[in-house]
C-alpha cells in the first residue's frame, strides 16, 4: 500500500508541475505583440488562472483500473492476508512473496536483489500491489518453481499468478514425511501437511504439477486445458477486480453461473443427478471423504478428531469422542493420532477445498484424488466403494 500511495503521490506532483508550465506558457503567449513576439518585461503566473484546483478533475488514464483494483482481495489492506504479521511488525520472508508487493519483487530480483529467496524481512502494511503484476521485469521470467519441484514456464503476468497461487507444499511433502512407516499405525510425530490457500495454479496443473497426493498405480489428469481462446488465468478473470466474466462461458455452456456448469452426463458422486454442475458432484464426494476421515481417526487410528477450519492445524484432537476439541494450557490440541493413510486423505481433501474454484480450474484431477483418497480408506473401514456409486 505504501509503494502505491508513493506512485499516486508522485503523479499527483508532477500533474501540477504540468499543469503550472501549461498556465505559464499561456500567460506568455498571451502577452505576446502583435508581432508574435513576447514582453520580456511580463513575469509569467506560476499558479493556474482560474481557481479552486481540484485534484479530482485531473484526467486519468487508468482510473477505472485502479477503482476496480481497490475493491479487489489483492487490495484488501484490512485482510488476514495483509495483517497476520501486524503484532510482530514485519512479515516473515517465507510469507513475504505473496503477502506483499514488496516481497515479491524481492523473490523475483525484480528490484535488483538475488532472484530466488526474500533477503530480510518484509515490513507490514503492503499489499498485492501494482508493481507486483506490472513491472516490466516480468518478462525475463521464463519459469516457475513449484512444490513438487515442477519448473513451469511462463510468460509475463502469468508469472505473479503461478507464483502465489500454486501452494506452499505438494504431494512429495507427504510421501517424504510418511516414508517407511505402517499405514494404519497412529505416530505422534506425524503433523498435518498443509497445501496453504487459494491453490487455483496447482489444482489447474493437475497430475503434471504433482500438487496433490497421487496413489501409486494411479493415473491423474495433467493440465486442464480449456477450449480456445480460455488459456490463462486472465481469460476468466478480469484481472483488476478478479472476478469471473461468465458471459463468454454461455458460448457453449448453460446455467445461471460457474458452479452450475457441467462436464459430464454421469454421476460422480453416486446420486445419479446430472441437472447440477459438478461443482456438486465435487462438493459431495468432498463431503464423504472428510467423513471417512474422521471415521478412520475414531475407529482405526483409535484417536477421534475434530475440524476447524477457522483454526490452524485444523484438525483436532478429540480423545473422549464427546465432539468438543481437547484443551491444553487454555490452548486448542492439534491432532496427534495421524497415521500415513489418514495424513495423505486428509492432505488431498484441504487440498481440493482450498480452491473454491476447483470445478473450473480441473474437475477432474479434484475428482480423481477425493475417489482415491476415498478408496484407500474404504479398506481399513469395512466400506464396499461399490456401494457408494461413486466414479473416478
Amino acid at each position: 500500500m505504501k509503494f502505491f500511495s508513493q506512485i499516486c503521490a508522485s503523479l499527483l506532483a508532477l500533474t501540477l508541475v504540468l499543469v503550472l508550465v501549461l498556465d505559464a506558457r499561456s500567460v506568455v503567449s498571451q502577452t505576446a505583440d502583435a508581432d508574435g513576439a513576447a514582453d520580456e518585461n511580463v513575469i509569467p503566473f506560476a499558479l493556474p488562472q482560474t481557481g479552486p484546483f481540484t485534484p479530482a478533475d485531473i484526467s486519468i488514464d487508468n482510473d477505472e483500473a485502479i477503482a476496480n483494483w481497490f475493491r479487489s482481495a489483492h487490495a484488501d489492506a484490512a485482510a488476514e492476508a495483509f495483517r497476520h504479521w501486524d503484532e510482530d511488525e514485519e512479515i516473515a520472508p517465507a510469507c513475504a512473496t505473496c503477502h506483499s508487493g514488496e516481497g515479491f519483487r524481492a523473490f523475483h530480483g525484480l528490484d535488483g536483489s538475488e532472484p530466488g529467496v526474500v533477503e530480510g524481512p518484509i515490513d507490514v502494511g503492503g499489499v498485492v500491489d501494482c508493481g507486483t503484476c506490472h513491472n516490466a521485469g516480468l518478462a525475463d521470467i521464463t519459469e516457475v518453481a513449484f512444490p513438487s519441484g515442477l519448473m513451469h514456464p511462463v510468460q509475463g503476468v502469468e508469472a505473479s499468478c503461478m507464483t502465489c497461487h500454486q501452494g506452499r507444499t505438494a504431494g512429495v511433502t507427504v510421501r517424504a514425511a510418511i516414508t517407511d512407516m505402517d499405514l494404519d499405525t497412529a505416530n505422534a510425530e506425524l503433523r498435518f501437511v498443509n497445501p496453504h490457500y487459494a491453490t487455483a495454479a496447482a489444482t489447474w496443473l493437475g497430475g503434471y504439477g504433482g500438487a496433490g497426493y497421487q496413489y501409486d498405480g494411479r493415473d491423474y489428469s495433467g493440465r486442464f486445458f480449456h477450449a480456445r481462446p480460455v488459456s490463462s488465468c486472465n481469460s476468466c478473470h478480469e484481472p483488476h477486480t478478479l472476478e469471473v466474466a461468465f458471459e463468454p462461458c454461455l458460448t457453449c455452456h448453460q446455467g445461471e453461473s460457474p458452479q452450475d456448469i457441467r462436464i459430464a452426463r454421469q454421476s460422480y458422486d453416486g446420486s445419479g443427478d446430472t441437472s447440477v454442475g459438478i461443482s456438486s458432484d465435487i462438493q459431495a464426494n468432498a463431503a464423504l471423504l472428510l467423513d471417512s476421515v474422521k471415521s478412520y481417526a475414531a475407529d482405526i487410528a483409535g484417536v477421534p478428531m475434530v475440524y476447524d477450519g477457522n483454526s490452524y492445524p485444523y484438525f483436532f484432537t478429540d480423545a473422549n469422542g464427546d465432539g468438543v476439541i481437547d484443551q491444553s494450557d487454555g490452548r486448542n490440541v492439534a491432532y496427534n493420532g495421524w497415521t500415513p493413510r489418514s495424513l495423505r486423505a486428509a492432505y488431498n481433501w484441504k487440498l481440493v477445498t482450498s480452491d473454491p474454484g476447483n470445478y473450473a480450474h480441473n474437475p477432474h484431477y479434484a475428482l480423481e484424488l477425493l475417489y482415491d483418497s476415498i478408496e484407500d480408506l474404504s479398506a481399513p473401514l469395512g466400506i464396499d466403494m461399490a456401494t457408494l456409486n461413486l466414479l473416478r
